[in-house]
């Protein structure tokens, strides 16, 4: 199973190239044994922390997670012996929940999502725990560098020999700033101009962060795995070409349009960097190559982004057009 992580194929997209008039490819990081791209970054933290040391058997793997990474970890942990305990925030669907109790970890479900300096936060909480139980180790995915080194040594050269060298843009969901640093790093080490672009919901801090220096004011929103209210230690902007927002119901409909248009299942971050393409379709050159990022897979929100009520009940003010 750990060799099956990374080395996910790259399709070139037809559909979205002749809509774009570019060379458009999908980079299915949905296709790891974990389903999301996650499973590269709980790798690269599991085996440095055995490395280092900071791992022995038995020990409970701790982490602050909206979901994919800690399915990730919990995979790893069953093959490898470890226990396993997960700060979740409100927003973690069920789907995901479900998937992590099969593989026996302990879910702590927290009011919110926010960083080390709130107690109730997944974060803070995590790191609690942590410091009052012996046996245990904090993956820390938000400041733990071994989350962009996965990304550096691994998405971003399979993403420059996958298109030959001929990247010009990376579009990727921006959460913890592992995929955009990392692929960002290593791509922009090949050729300077490629274009690393980072896409988070209308409410997230880290637009405001990357054009002024200063995080903006977090606000609401439903869109699950990408997005902050901090600035995540593994972001570095100088990787980073721009940022985008998009709205909640606009990855919705971005999701719906991709699955009505080629039967695809996008994941809310997939749904999200579709969406935000979309958008700026015709900026893009005859000679472009665009490499769009899916983090993610649909099955893992069938109870939320392709479930009606909750739509209804949850993306305003347009929930109403999937009634």
């Amino acid at each position: 199973m750990l060799h099956r992580i990374g080395n996910t194929p790259l399709f070139h997209s037809e559909f979205l190239s002749q809509l774009a008039g570019c060379s458009v490819y999908i980079k299915a990081d949905y296709l790891n044994p974990g389903m999301s791209s996650k499973d590269r970054p709980a790798l690269y933290m599991i085996q440095c922390a055995e490395k280092d040391g900071l791992l022995h058997p038995g020990d409970t793997v701790v982490e602050a997670s909206s979901g994919n990474t800690a399915i990730g970890l919990a995979m790893l942990c069953k093959s490898r012996g470890y226990k396993s305990h997960f700060f979740i925030s409100k927003k973690c669907s069920e789907e995901k929940r479900e998937i992590l109790r099969l593989y026996d970890a302990e879910l702590t479900e927290c009011p919110s999502s926010g960083d080390m300096n709130d107690p109730d936060s997944t974060l803070g909480r995590a790191a609690a725990y942590v410091r009052n139980t012996p046996g245990t180790f904090f993956c820390n995915q938000y400041f733990n560098d071994a989350n962009s080194l996965a990304h550096m040594e691994t998405t971003g050269p399979e993403v420059w020999k996958q298109t030959r060298g001929e990247v010009t843009h990376f579009i990727a969901g921006l959460g913890t700033g592992g995929t955009i640093t990392g692929t960002g790093r290593y791509l922009k080490s090949m050729r300077e101009e490629v274009q690393i672009i980072g896409v988070e919901p209308v409410g997230s801090v880290l637009q405001e962060y990357y054009r002024s220096g200063v995080p903006g004011s977090p606000g609401p929103y439903q869109i699950e795995g990408i997005g902050r209210s901090f600035l995540p230690g593994n972001l570095d902007v100088a990787y980073v070409s721009d940022i985008w927002q998009i709205h909640d119901h606009q990855a919705v409909e971005a999701a719906y349009w991709l699955k009505d248009k080629t039967g695809f299942l996008a994941g809310f971050s997939s749904a999200a960097v579709t969406g935000s393409f979309l958008q700026r379709k015709d900026t893009f050159a005859p000679t472009d190559h665009v490499v769009l990022f899916f983090a993610d897979h649909g099955s893992r929100y069938l109870s939320k982004l392709y479930n009606k009520e909750w739509l209804k009940a949850n993306i305003k003010p347009h929930g109403e057009v999937y009634a």
